[in-house]
């Protein structure tokens, strides 16, 4: 094997791991932004969700007054505004001794705009 085989030899070795380096953590990043496209749409599948964020869109809420406008158990209540605070269309800040939930429109903006160009 020549000296110059061996350096290309190296050479392609280096720019192959340099690639697959660069293509995990683009897969990485791609993968994030899929599951969270992915909770998105998980969260606004439910009926009882999208309730959820109308009630939101005319008032904040602490997660109580939000139980009182259904006929389920609180813990449900809890486990939808988990996924809809995980898909990032709710927001949640303590006061006192309550969590107000609040509706985090600057998502639906990105969703929005981003089905408007699946249009064109």
């Amino acid at each position: 094997m020549t000296s110059s085989h061996r350096i290309t030899s190296k050479l392609k070795i280096k720019l192959f791991s340099k690639n697959t380096c660069l293509f995990i953590k683009v897969f990485r990043y791609l993968s994030k932004y899929i599951n969270k496209v992915k909770d998105l749409f998980k969260a606004i599948n439910d009926e009882t969700r999208r309730e959820i964020l109308e009630l939101l869109k005319k008032k904040d809420m602490s997660a109580g007054e939000i139980a009182d406008k259904f006929k389920i158990s609180k813990p449900s209540i809890s486990h939808h505004l988990d996924l809809l605070k995980r898909a990032g269309l709710v927001t949640s800040e303590k006061k006192g001794q309550y969590v107000i939930y609040s509706l985090n429109t600057t998502i639906l903006e990105y969703l929005l705009q981003w089905i408007l160009t699946l249009k064109k």
